[in-house]
C-alpha cells in the first residue's frame, strides 16, 4: 500500500514527471524554499491535559499583551479601537469559516454578510463594485495591476516608492512570470507626494497602470485629482488607500480612481501578529468582468422573497483556465466579515469621529516634537496619522528606552529606504491618550540626561 492512498500519482508517476522535467529528487522542487528547520523536534513525551495546560499557560505569560503598550508605530498595520460587540457577532459559529459559500441555500447569513461588506466598501472608496476581499493589502494591489493590464492589454505598471515596500515585493512577486514590467516612480524630496514629472517622463505607449498610495507609506496625502489629470486615457490609476483615512478623506473614486484597493486590517481587525488580515479591492463597473475574486449579489427567490447569491466568480475552478483572471476565492473572509460588522456598528459619524481623532492626535504629537528642536521635519506635505521626522539622536536606542517603559515608538525608514536611515516614522490613532502623547514628548525631554 501506498503511503499516502489519497495521493493518485504512483512512483512510476512521480520518476517519469521528474524524468521530463529533468530532476531526480522531488526536494529539488523546493529548493527556492529557506530552510527553516531540519533535524528532530525538541517535542517531550506525552501528558496529561492539566500538565499541558500549565505549560502553555506558563508558556503564554510570556508573551506582551498589546493592550499593555502605548502604540506609536503604524506602517501598515495599526492599533484601533475594537467595539466589544464586533467580535461577539462576527464570531458566531455559523461564520467561522473562510471558506467560500457555495450553497447559497445554507449560506445565507455569511453571503448577506459580505454581500453588505462590498456595499460598505464601496461607499467608502467612491467606487461602482466591489468584491468580496482579498488576501491582504499587498496582493490586492498585486492583483489589481494584473488586472489593469486585462483590462488595456499594456505590460507596464509605474509604482509609486512612496507605497508601502513590501507591497512592492509582493506585486513583484506576483507579475514577475507573467511578463509585466514594474518601474518605481521617485517621489518629491520636499513634499513627500508622488513626482509628478518623474511620472510624466516614465509614462510611455506600454504604460498599463499608475498605483500610489493614499495616504502613502510617508503618511502624506496624495493629490490624487492632480495625478489623475497627467495620465493619458488608457492608463488605469490604481490607489491603495487607507480606509480610517477614508472618514475623512475625500473617496478616491469621486477623485478619479480606475481601481482602489488596501488593507482592511484597520476595520475592526485586531493586529494579532501581524495578520491574518484581509484586503479590499473595488473598481468601475466596466470593469468588472476582469475583477479577480468573487462578488455576492442581492436577488429574489421562486417565492419572490429577498435572498443572496454568488453572482460573478471569475476564478479558474468556475471558468475556463485560460480565461480565469486569479485563483483567489477561499480567502480570509471571516475577517471581511469582521469588517462589516464593525462598520455597521460604528456608522457614517462615528468613522469620521474616528478619523478625526487620529488626525488631530498626530498633528498635536508632531508639532509638539517639532518644537523640542530635537527633531527635523522632513516633508511639507500634508498628512493623515503618520509623519516623518528627522530625530537628532539614535532613534533606535531612544526606541528601546521607549520599550523599557511599554511605548513602541517609530518605525526606523532605515529598515527599508536606505537614504533614510534614523528617520522616524510616527503614528497615532484613537487609542493614544493625550497623556500618553504629552509623557512621549517628555521622553525627549530627557534624552541629554539619558545619554543616547
Amino acid at each position: 500500500m501506498k503511503r499516502f492512498p489519497y495521493i493518485p500519482h504512483t512512483e512510476e508517476d512521480i520518476k517519469e514527471m521528474m524524468n521530463v522535467i529533468g530532476i531526480d529528487d522531488i526536494k529539488e522542487l523546493y529548493k527556492d524554499v529557506p530552510k527553516l528547520f531540519e533535524g528532530e523536534l525538541n517535542i517531550s513525551e506525552s501528558k496529561s491535559e492539566i500538565e499541558v495546560k500549565r505549560e502553555l499557560l506558563e508558556l503564554s505569560n510570556r508573551n506582551a499583551n498589546l493592550e499593555d503598550y502605548a502604540m506609536f508605530r503604524g506602517a501598515g498595520i495599526y492599533k484601533h479601537y475594537v467595539p466589544s460587540a464586533v467580535y461577539q457577532l462576527a464570531t458566531k459559529r455559523n461564520f467561522l469559516t473562510a471558506y467560500t459559500p457555495y450553497q447559497a441555500e445554507v449560506s445565507q447569513g455569511t453571503l448577506q454578510a459580505l454581500y453588505e461588506f462590498q456595499t460598505a466598501i464601496c461607499e467608502l472608496t467612491g467606487m461602482e463594485v466591489a468584491n468580496s476581499s482579498m488576501y491582504d493589502g499587498g496582493t490586492a494591489v498585486a492583483e489589481a495591476i494584473l488586472m489593469a493590464s486585462r483590462v488595456n492589454k499594456k505590460h507596464k505598471s509605474l509604482v509609486a516608492k512612496s507605497i508601502h515596500p513590501e507591497y512592492i515585493e509582493v506585486s513583484r512577486t506576483y507579475t514577475e512570470s507573467q511578463g509585466l514590467e514594474i518601474e518605481l516612480i521617485n517621489y518629491d524630496e520636499k513634499t513627500g507626494r508622488i513626482d509628478l514629472e518623474d511620472l510624466k517622463d516614465k509614462i510611455d505607449e506600454n504604460t498599463s497602470s499608475v498605483v500610489i498610495s493614499y495616504p502613502n507609506f510617508f503618511g502624506v496625502i496624495e493629490n490624487i485629482k492632480r495625478i489623475k489629470e497627467v495620465l493619458p486615457e488608457k492608463v488605469l490609476l490604481i490607489v491603495n488607500a487607507y480606509p480610517i483615512a477614508l472618514g475623512l478623506l475625500e473617496a478616491p473614486g469621486k477623485l478619479g480612481a480606475d481601481i482602489v484597493v488596501g488593507e482592511g486590517q484597520s476595520l475592526g481587525n485586531y493586529m494579532s501578529f501581524g495578520g491574518p488580515t484581509f484586503g479590499f479591492f473595488a473598481s468601475k463597473q466596466k470593469y468588472i468582468r476582469q475583477m479577480p475574486g468573487r462578488i455576492i449579489g442581492e436577488t429574489v427567490d421562486a417565492d419572490g422573497k429577498r435572498g443572496f447569491v454568488m453572482v460573478l466568480q471569475t476564478r479558474e475552478q468556475h471558468i475556463r483556465r485560460a480565461k480565469a483572471t486569479s485563483n483567489i476565492c477561499s480567502n480570509h473572509a471571516l475577517m471581511a466579515v469582521i469588517a462589516s460588522v464593525y462598520l455597521s456598528i460604528i456608522g457614517r459619524e462615528g468613522l469620521k469621529e474616528i478619523a478625526y481623532q487620529n488626525y488631530q492626535k498626530a498633528h498635536y504629537l508632531a508639532e509638539k516634537l517639532i518644537e523640542t528642536e530635537k527633531f527635523d521635519p522632513v516633508f511639507e506635505g500634508e498628512f493623515f496619522n503618520e509623519f516623518v521626522i528627522k530625530p537628532k539622536f539614535d532613534l533606535d536606542k531612544f526606541n528601546e528606552k521607549l520599550l523599557e517603559e511599554k511605548f513602541i515608538g517609530p518605525l526606523n525608514l532605515g529598515r527599508f529606504f536606505d537614504d533614510m536611515k534614523n528617520y522616524g516614522l510616527f503614528c497615532t490613532t484613537e487609542l493614544n491618550t493625550k497623556e500618553e502623547i504629552d509623557y512621549l514628548i517628555s521622553k525627549v525631554g530627557e534624552i541629554d540626561e539619558i545619554n543616547l
